[in-house]
């Protein structure tokens, strides 16, 4: 077992990982304020940009290939070398999808 150093952007906090253990274990049991919700790699909740530093997450279901090697889902995430991560960016289908549905509540609004 290895343990990697996740910092995280603009907080000032950074954990210890195993490479065993995902990103949001230890953010839970150490009360730092990471946001979780289905815990199954598909909600997105606890998306984080990665900065720098790389990551496996093979059942990451709500990431594309592409989105996988820039984003990490904290709760399916596991480290792979020392990182930084910074939390609450979410990967463009989300955006996407998240302005697609405004547009849409918008135009229902103007009927």
């Amino acid at each position: 077992m290895t343990e990697y150093t996740v910092e995280f952007v603009g907080t000032g906090e950074t954990i210890e990982v195993a490479d065993t253990e995902t990103i949001l274990q230890p953010c839970i049991e150490e009360g730092i304020a990471q946001e979780y919700s289905c815990r199954v790699g598909m909600c997105l909740a606890c998306s984080a940009e990665i900065v720098e530093g790389e990551v496996t997450q093979p059942a990451a279901r709500g990431l594309t290939d592409e989105e996988a090697d820039e984003y990490a889902l904290t709760c399916m995430a596991r480290p792979q070398s020392d990182l930084v991560l910074d939390r609450g960016k979410y990967p463009p289908s989300i955006e996407d999808d998240a302005a697609t549905a405004a547009d849409e509540g918008a135009a229902a609004d103007d009927d």
